[in-house]
């Protein structure tokens, strides 16, 4: 696989660190072993024993749920930080995981050192960037769906046309976008995202706070998919989605492509 480059600046913004609302006051359940803690929107939460806040679980030093923190961070400063170590799921991880790609990146120190210093969402300024990229996972589905900085930057990109790119989950941050119009960004547009049957496939459809599949219909997009597992990627315009991780190659390509026409 050829690496992909671009003398163009791209923002490509995580969920989880990227957060800005606070979770001091967010309530969590508590398990009766006490060996986990579950923010009260996760869905595996089952003989709930007590609830209390997110500062008071890291007091206690419980161990937070991976549905709702993939890599398993110290409770305080993980999703509560706005800068630092971008997260990355550990089963991207795995070795069954690794690509190309993957292994190119774990040999690049120089974007390992980017990775581990990101910069605060609320510090970032659309005018700085040529075009934006969210690259999926569960996290976006809590998180920057109702982040205000991440809506007003997607606006901004959206705006002076320049690309907004999703892949797999984050399109969920489109979700409350609005354009111009104060209509929904997606409303009318077509886009894809990951599928409700791949949903189902790693069976997470009762986990997750929604399907991003329906949301995506439910708020008026055009919404259309592939294979499951197979790379599918809609362009409209300068909205760029992909369905699943597979996508993520084809999707980076044609947002390059666009900021080279």
């Amino acid at each position: 696989m050829k690496r992909i480059i671009s003398n163009k600046n791209i923002l490509v913004l995580f969920a989880i660190l990227f957060s800005n609302f606070s979770l001091s006051a967010q309530m969590v359940y508590k398990t009766p072993s006490g060996a986990k803690y579950h923010r009260a929107e996760c869905r595996m939460v089952k003989n709930v024993s007590e609830k209390l806040s997110v500062a008071e679980a890291a007091k206690q030093g419980l161990t937070a749920c991976k549905i709702c923190n993939p890599v398993n961070l110290p409770v305080v400063g993980s999703a509560k930080a706005t800068q630092g170590q971008a997260p990355i799921d550990p089963k991207s991880e795995a070795p069954d995981a690794q690509t190309d790609a993957t292994k190119r990146y774990y040999a690049d120190e120089a974007l390992k050192a980017k990775m581990a210093n990101t910069k605060k969402l609320s510090d970032i300024n659309a005018a700085d960037f040529d075009a934006v990229f969210y690259p999926g996972g569960h996290g976006p589905m809590w998180d920057l769906y109702q982040d205000e900085n991440s809506l007003k930057l997607i606006q901004n990109f959206w705006s002076a046309g320049k690309p907004v790119g999703a892949v797999c989950h984050a399109p969920s941050a489109l979700l409350n976008a609005k354009d111009e119009a104060g209509e929904y960004l997606v409303k009318g547009k077509k886009v894809t995202g990951f599928t409700n049957t791949e949903e189902e496939a790693v069976k997470l459809t009762d986990v997750v706070p929604y399907l991003l599949e329906d949301e995506l219909k439910a708020r008026g997009g055009e919404y259309s998919k592939g294979a499951d597992w197979g790379s599918y990627v809609v362009t409209d315009g300068m909205l760029i989605t992909g369905q699943n991780p597979a996508s993520s190659e084809e999707a980076a390509k044609v947002i390059l492509k666009l900021l080279s026409s």
